[in-house]
């Protein structure tokens, strides 16, 4: 009996060891939670586990917060790879937080879109635009909003949202249409202010989006086309449009932790997450765009407006901000939208 007992404890005594250890051993991921974090789970980290038998923890947070707490980790890092929009990542860059890449060990990078080239640092992972979408239902029958500048109609007193925590879309098109682009964006300022009576909420997130127009209190929305993809699954009827002027778009980012002890298996990871396979179903699952030139995308999807699959549509469909600037005038542009738009 207690040769039992001693063996039994034995017994968990090493289970636990291993758990502690598969749990040191595993790559560390930092993204965003909820439907962001399921994305690369189901559809990276799955097939990462599959070719290295190596598993994967997640730190998930906000964007800004994520940061902050890389910074205060500084060279001891909490995660190995980090997952963050293409101009945050600049701000990675900045404060020296990610490793610089070598390519030669990235072999599917051959085939990334130049728009996902970002810097020697990060390198996209998906695409995306955020644009207008619409209920129709409760949207009056002669708007189309074939130009941003549909915004502006005075039907829509009230109706429309748009983001709280990112108003370089809106900001950046209220400078185009005023003859100006974002890096003069004050010239739109004026522009912008006009579109108030219109506004009804400002979203705090994916799903406070998605509730308000679901409800249709705000029917129409700058909308991630992905979250209008997911709510037309639901049953919800929404109108995606790439006005005459293009879509803001937006391209979600990839980097290895500086100070990491994981680097070969975080560059496994980032060619699995550019490999063909990965790359079609991560289109098929959240209606991106493929970020690499060899994925295959259905013919629905393909049709899907913020989809891009040619070189063309990057090119005059996507209103690109310089993603180094951008993340410059993230704080002036938030501090300017808060005191102008939202109170």
């Amino acid at each position: 009996m207690i040769k039992k007992y001693l063996a039994g404890g034995v017994l968990a005594a090493l289970m636990a060891v291993g758990s502690v250890a598969q749990a040191q051993d595993a790559l560390v991921v930092s993204t965003w939670g909820g439907s962001f974090r399921d994305l690369i789970d189901e559809n990276i980290s799955k097939e990462f586990t599959r070719q290295t038998g190596v598993p994967v923890k997640y730190v998930t947070g906000g964007t800004i917060d994520r940061l902050n707490k890389a910074k205060l980790a500084g060279s001891n890092p909490e995660s190995d790879i980090t997952f963050t929009t293409s101009h945050i990542g600049f701000l990675y860059v900045a404060s020296n937080l990610f490793e610089p890449l070598d390519f030669k060990k990235i072999p599917n990078y051959a085939n990334i879109v130049e728009r996902g080239k970002l810097s020697p640092f990060h390198i996209g992972s998906w695409a995306y635009v955020y644009t207008i979408g619409y209920r129709p239902d409760l949207v009056p029958a002669n708007i189309k909003f074939d130009s941003w500048n549909d915004l502006w109609n005075p039907a829509l007193k009230g109706k429309l949202a748009s983001p709280d925590f990112d108003p370089s879309h809106i900001i950046t098109v209220s400078a185009i249409l005023s003859g100006a682009d974002a890096k003069s964006w004050a010239k739109g300022q004026d522009k912008l202010k006009a579109l108030k009576p219109n506004f009804k909420a400002f979203y705090t997130n994916d799903a406070n989006s998605q509730q308000l127009i679901a409800t249709g209190e705000t029917p129409v929305q700058v909308l991630l086309s992905m979250n209008a993809y997911y709510m037309i699954s639901q049953g919800v009827k929404i109108n995606v449009v790439i006005p005459k002027e293009g879509a803001v778009l937006g391209i979600d980012s990839m980097g290895i932790m500086k100070g990491t002890k994981r680097q070969e298996l975080a560059y496994k990871f980032m060619n699995i997450a550019l490999s063909p396979d990965v790359q079609s179903k991560i289109v098929a699952m959240k209606k991106a765009s493929p970020i690499i030139k060899n994925a295959k995308v259905s013919p629905e999807d393909a049709k899907l407006p913020g989809v891009f699959t040619t070189e063309q549509q990057w090119n005059t469909q996507a209103i690109l901000i310089d993603h180094k600037f951008r993340a410059e005038e993230t704080a002036a542009w938030r501090k300017w939208f808060t005191e102008n738009m939202m109170n």
